[in-house]
């Protein structure tokens, strides 16, 4: 089966804003870029999306210019839960609770949020069912987080070797599971 994965635009946090789950808007102007991503895709479709409407702006779009099967929203293709420091600039997140996170980000999870590890295994459930129920081509709009986790599951990649594999915003990469 062919899976495209399709990270969303850039939004309109600054750089170096943690931003996770929150549910941010897009920097516009985007539609060029979002002409260029369904370049990119197949004519026909399964989209799935995650819920958050960085990622749903850009999935309505490819819809209305591909023919979609069906559009789904689902939730484990969210970013990772960043708890507290959702919209937080990284510099301003206390050393004592970042150092940690940075050594194991796989396995220490963020106060109030997730770990790498449980993001993965959400994102794996994800992979899991549609590989059972689908066989057509499926478009995947999500988060670089997500993006690296189905590599890593479609690689064999380390998790703590995710970040590796780069992820631009607008970038499609395309798989088969």
């Amino acid at each position: 089966m062919e899976v495209y994965l399709v990270r969303h635009t850039e939004t309109i946090c600054d750089k170096g804003v943690c931003y996770g789950q929150s549910d941010v808007g897009l920097a516009e102007p985007f539609e060029s870029v979002f002409e260029n991503i369904v370049s990119q895709l197949p004519s026909e479709a399964i989209i799935f999306s995650s819920p958050l409407k960085r990622c749903v702006i850009l999935a309505q779009y490819i819809q209305n210019n591909i023919k979609a099967i069906s559009f789904e929203k689902e939730d484990r293709l969210m970013e990772m839960n960043f708890g507290d420091w959702e919209m937080k600039n990284w510099n301003e997140i206390s050393p004592e609770q970042l150092n940690p996170w940075m050594e194991d980000f796989v396995n220490i999870s963020v106060s109030n949020g997730e770990s790498f590890i449980a993001l993965h295994e959400r994102v794996g459930d994800f992979l899991s069912q549609i590989s059972k129920e689908i066989t057509k081509p499926i478009i995947i709009v999500a988060h670089a987080g997500v993006i690296r986790s189905i590599l890593c599951h479609r690689t064999s990649l380390s998790l703590k070797d995710a970040f590796n594999n780069k992820v631009d915003f607008g970038e499609v990469i395309k798989i088969a599971l």
